[in-house]
């Protein structure tokens, strides 16, 4: 007959099951939220983001050509190289393998004209990536988007340059640097284009901003892959549909029509692939609409009635710097908060 267990000792003493054992607390892991993640990596995203815009790189190349190409290479090569020179000045670990630097790279090619010289693009790379990103911390840090950043300083140091674009040549892949014309946007009398070549992309202006279809096609691949908020471009683009519209129908001389708006300049590419950057847009669905609301609204202030025909850019960049405030005003309550009021 086996002795009895003492009592210190007994499962039953401590309140437990015979069978059940006392965790061991040096296997807890203590961490904050979240603690269920997903599969997607930022080089998955990357990657997704980069499919989407196949389409508009395709009708980029169709309409412009070599020198579309050459553009894009520059931009990517550059942006990629000054992600690894400043990493490699800073001691940090090597980023490009992430994808994100030549999604900036290709994101500033697309804000720019098929004949932009080769230091345009390297310059708009170092912008880009040095000021729009790796000076505040590197990516996630970054309260601009860094293609729009570089396209912007770009403008302001040199207009002139910025604002001349090649008329599209389709097919031919020449390079089409002595034919000049006017943007969309820009353009006036027997120069405006016709809504169809506004939606198959033959028309003059950056790189993004010509087939609205493949703008679209991209865009609805994003939307499928849950990659953006649907918010933001619908709102972004109803905004400046309503505005232009209603403009419009009052005075049909100072403005085009809500498609002819929607259709062209760079309002399409920057609802989905620029306003929607994950780091810079609000994490909430009614500060995503709040965001692509006040986007359109100054894209159609600017476009009506600024001296500068197209203000996407000027818009995103304004709305990303509202961002912070816009998720504080927007952030629902904890599950079970309760607010303590100040005592007087």
């Amino acid at each position: 007959m086996s002795k009895e267990e003492p009592a210190s000792h007994s499962p039953l003493a401590t309140g437990h099951p015979p069978t059940a054992r006392l965790p061991d607390p040096t296997k807890f892991v203590i961490s904050n939220s979240p603690h269920i993640r997903g599969g997607e990596t930022i080089s998955k995203i990357m990657v997704h983001v980069l499919i989407a815009l196949a389409p508009a790189v395709a009708a980029a190349l169709w309409f412009f050509g070599l020198a579309a190409l050459q553009v894009m290479v520059l931009c990517i090569v550059g942006c990629v190289a000054v992600e690894e020179i400043w990493n490699q000045c800073a001691k940090r670990s090597s980023t490009w393998r992430d994808g994100s630097a030549a999604l900036t790279g290709l994101l500033l090619a697309m804000n720019l004209s098929a004949d932009a010289p080769w230091w345009i693009c390297i310059l708009g790379a170092l912008l880009a990536i040095g000021l729009g990103k790796q000076i505040f911390g590197g990516l996630g840090f970054n309260p601009f988007n860094p293609a729009l950043v570089a396209r912007v300083a770009l403008l302001i140091g040199f207009p002139s340059l910025m604002t001349s674009w090649v008329a599209p040549q389709a097919g031919k892949f020449m390079a089409c640097d002595a034919l000049t014309g006017a943007t969309p946007l820009g353009a006036s009398g027997a120069a405006v284009a016709t809504i169809n070549d506004l939606f198959m992309g033959n028309v003059g202006g950056c790189l993004g901003e010509t087939s609205a279809l493949a703008l679209l096609i991209g865009g609805l691949y994003l939307l499928a892959k849950k990659l953006i908020k649907w918010q933001i471009p619908v709102a972004f683009i109803g905004t400046v549909a309503i505005i232009s519209g209603v403009v419009h129908y009052f005075n049909p001389d100072m403005t085009p029509d809500s498609l002819y708006h929607v259709l062209a300049g760079g309002l399409l590419i920057g609802a989905f692939f620029m306003a929607t950057d994950m780091v810079t847009s609000p994490m909430t669905a009614n500060g995503a609409l709040i965001f692509g609301f006040g986007c359109g609204l100054i894209t159609s202030v600017i476009r009506i009635w600024g001296g500068y025909p197209e203000g996407v850019s000027f818009s995103i960049l304004f709305m990303n710097a509202l961002t912070p405030l816009i998720d504080r005003s927007t952030i629902g309550k904890p599950f079970g908060y309760i607010r303590v009021k100040a005592e007087k």
